[in-house]
């Protein structure tokens, strides 16, 4: 995964943001120049270095971000080793000719990743913006870099594999983790509470969008399993029963309206049977502020 997880406004914001990654110093942090970054003091030149280019930045605007904020992570069980090598690959061929940049590697997780802060200003004067296309391309980049060590690994995008909902930032994994709601969780919550107690079903338009473009995508993918099967070669046959395969195992097409509306319906299931059983069970709006 090459995932944008943010990008730092003002100094304040970047400073909290290097020591966050570096855990205040505790971790070492790796340069562009290769230059590695050991403990308080390392963290401290480095965030000094970059306020002084950002007082340098006259052209940049009020909301103008200072740099861009990118986590690179694989699953659980990979290489940890074999992660940090292809990151730092993948930050050379990107940003190394004219980005300043600082990644750190966490393994404090289950999953091996790593935070990587790029300048926003390049050398050449121009500002980094990313689209859709460019993290596609990253992707693809880091995943080769991946593949060159030994790790499987593709770049497919996340509406080919049958999955139709966004990752979810840092900030809110982070309230989370930490027993806070969000308060994108909050809203959803009350909105999808506030139809279900009117009687609504509303039916965003966009649901219908999802559903016909994974409806779309299925039916290409079991298209080619037909040609394979067509085609005569043993080999091709076992790929079309590959394919078929794919597709049966692909999840079901669920946005996060989906999945509040479903826990909410076990949530109230749960709910009938402890009070038959004289128990009680918490509401489902409760939350902690």
């Amino acid at each position: 995964m090459v995932k944008i997880t943010g990008r730092t406004k003002d100094v304040a914001h970047l400073k909290s943001h290097l020591a966050y990654i570096t855990r205040n110093g505790e971790l070492d942090a790796e340069t562009e120049q290769g230059a590695t970054l050991a403990g308080r003091s390392g963290l401290k030149d480095l965030q000094q270095r970059w306020e002084d280019d950002a007082s340098l930045d006259r052209k940049r605007r009020r909301d103008g971000s200072l740099s861009i904020n990118i986590i690179l992570s694989m699953p659980a069980g990979t290489d940890a080793i074999a992660v940090k090598d292809s990151a730092r690959a993948f930050a050379i061929e990107t940003f190394g000719y004219n980005h300043d940049y600082v990644f750190v590697q966490h393994l404090d997780d289950k999953h091996p990743h790593v935070h990587l802060t790029v300048r926003s200003l390049g050398h050449d004067g121009k500002r980094l913006n990313p689209r859709k296309a460019d993290l596609q391309a990253w992707r693809e980049r880091f995943a080769g870099e991946l593949r060159l060590r030994g790790i499987a690994a593709e770049a497919t995008p996340r509406r080919t594999r049958g999955r139709v909902r966004k990752g979810d930032r840092a900030a809110v994994l982070a309230l989370r983790k930490r027993k806070i709601t969000p308060d994108v969780d909050r809203l959803a919550r009350k909105e999808v509470l506030s139809e279900v107690r009117g009687g609504r079903a509303a039916k965003p338009p966009w649901d219908e969008q999802i559903k016909s473009r994974q409806g779309a995508i299925r039916r290409r993918y079991l298209d080619y399993a037909a040609e394979l099967e067509r085609s005569g070669p043993a080999a091709d046959y076992l790929l079309a029963r590959q394919i078929r395969q794919f597709v049966s195992d692909m999840p079901d097409v669920e946005t996060r309206r989906h999945a509040l509306k479903k826990g909410l319906s076990e949530l109230t299931n749960s709910q009938s049977r402890s009070s038959e059983q004289g128990g009680r069970c918490p509401a489902w709006s409760q939350t902690r502020r």
